[in-house]
C-alpha cells in the first residue's frame, strides 16, 4: 500500500515537472519565433528603403545581397528551435510572413505573422490550426 502511494505520488511530482520543462520551452520558442520574425521583417524593410520601396521577391535575395540584409533564409531550412517560417505573400509591394509551431501545445502554443511595415499579430495554434 506504501508503494503505491509513493509510486503515485513520483508519478504526479515528474508529471508537473515534465509540464514546468514544457512550458519553458514553449515560452523560449516563442520568444526566438517573435525575434526571428522582427529580424526577416527588419531585412524586407531596409531592403525597401535600398530598394526604391520594392520588396524581393523571395527571402534568399535578402541573403544573397552584398553585404546581406538576413544572415540565412529562414524559409528554406528545418525547423529552427520549434517554429518553421514562411512567406505567404512576398512581392515588390509588400510581404507577410509568419512562423508555426511544429508541434502545437509542444514546441510552441502561439503563431506569429509579420505583414509590411513591421506589424506583428500572434495568435493562438490552437485556432490557426
Amino acid at each position: 500500500m506504501v508503494i503505491m502511494i509513493v509510486l503515485a505520488l513520483s508519478l504526479l511530482s515528474l508529471r508537473i515537472i515534465a509540464e514546468k520543462i514544457i512550458n519553458f520551452a514553449c515560452i523560449q520558442n516563442e520568444s526566438n519565433a517573435q525575434s526571428t520574425l522582427r529580424l526577416i521583417s527588419a531585412a524586407l524593410e531596409n531592403y525597401a528603403k535600398d530598394n526604391q520601396g520594392a520588396y524581393p521577391q523571395k527571402v534568399s535575395v535578402l541573403v544573397q545581397s552584398k553585404p546581406a540584409y538576413l544572415d540565412r533564409d529562414y524559409t528554406t531550412q528545418a525547423p529552427v528551435k520549434g517554429y518553421t517560417y514562411n512567406c505567404s505573400r512576398l512581392d515588390s509591394t509588400g510581404y507577410n510572413c509568419y512562423a508555426f509551431p511544429v508541434r502545437c501545445g509542444l514546441s510552441g502554443k502561439t503563431a506569429f505573422t509579420v505583414t509590411t511595415g513591421s506589424l506583428l499579430i500572434s495568435e493562438s495554434c490552437a485556432e490557426v490550426e
